[in-house]
């Protein structure tokens, strides 16, 4: 996996709030993304990286977010936690003036986390963010997010993050994504609260509104509110812990939105090296987030 290693480097001290989520939704306003600062000019991805750091993993910290998406209580952080520490640069740099795309209304395709080893409680973290490898897609541009977070001066974990903006894909030579194999569903039913996105929100601080009420979602033009796919993520996460080793990579590939309230299916065998699973519409079976891990 590769890493958020070089290019100019940026410490932020507090990513994200309000005005990242203002700056997001600015570029796609009509009239206003014409305006100098707003604007979108650049045609390649910055070599930037942006930075945090000394963030300590906290049990009180992690609690929310551990309760949510149904994690045991233990003396390290979730698998996917560090996630929402990196999110806020993510947002910083995909609002920048330098990126050449709108923030909102690009789609979360893939993730993929390696752990190298669980972060304890009391460790403290720093976490790098990089935008890499624009690439055409069968469906538009794609690129990858890589964050990387180091104790000191060692690496415990790596994420790489998928998006796409629609538009002008190749279909033919274009990246098809991850080839994940599909899973039988025979496995528990999730039931989705109407309000899992705003609470999802407060512990993750991904306050985009298709997340968030269905009114904000039809704004953007979706027929109601949806679950974060890091939320999926990190259920699915939960409920294969236990069958999870210390050092593990964990790939979803983020195939159709779950709509609020709703039902899902989780699903998942086992097979050399890890799990493949799968979350579904119980009803015919289409997938909403394939799946899989692997020991490292």
């Amino acid at each position: 996996m590769a890493t958020a290693d070089s290019g100019t480097v940026r410490v932020l001290d507090n990513p994200g709030g309000a005005g990242a989520m203002l700056k997001a939704i600015l570029p796609i306003v009509p009239g206003v993304n014409q305006l100098p600062g707003v604007k979108k000019t650049s045609k390649g991805l910055p070599d930037l990286v942006l930075r945090r750091e000394g963030l300590e993993i906290t049990r009180e910290g992690v609690a929310p977010y551990a309760a949510i998406a149904g994690f045991p209580k233990k003396d390290v952080a979730p698998l996917p936690y560090v996630h929402n520490l990196a999110f806020p640069l993510h947002m910083a740099l995909l609002t920048d003036q330098s990126f050449p795309f709108a923030a909102m209304g690009l789609v979360h395709l893939e993730n993929s986390i390696s752990q190298l080893r669980p972060i304890r409680f009391g460790e403290k973290v720093d976490v790098a963010v990089k935008a890499a490898n624009l690439r055409a897609s069968t469906k538009g541009k794609a690129f990858d997010m890589l964050t990387t977070v180091t104790v000191g001066d060692e690496t415990v974990w790596e994420e790489t993050s998928t998006y796409l903006r629609v538009g002008g894909g190749d279909k033919e030579n274009g990246d098809s994504g991850m080839d994940l194999a599909p899973v039988d569903q025979t496995g528990a039913i999730w039931s989705l609260p109407t309000n899992l996105g705003r609470r999802y929100a407060t512990v993750s601080g991904d306050r985009n509104p298709i997340h968030l009420y269905p009114l904000t979602a039809k704004a953007l033009g979706f027929k109601g509110h949806i679950a974060h796919g890091m939320w999926t993520m990190s259920k699915a996460a939960a409920s294969l812990e236990a069958r999870m080793p210390d050092a593990v990579r964990l790939d979803v590939a983020f195939k159709t939105p779950i709509f609020l309230p709703g039902k899902v299916r989780f699903g998942a065998v086992p097979v050399e090296g890890g799990v493949d699973f799968a979350v579904t519409n119980p009803k015919n079976g289409a997938p909403h987030v394939l799946g899989r891990t692997r020991a490292l």
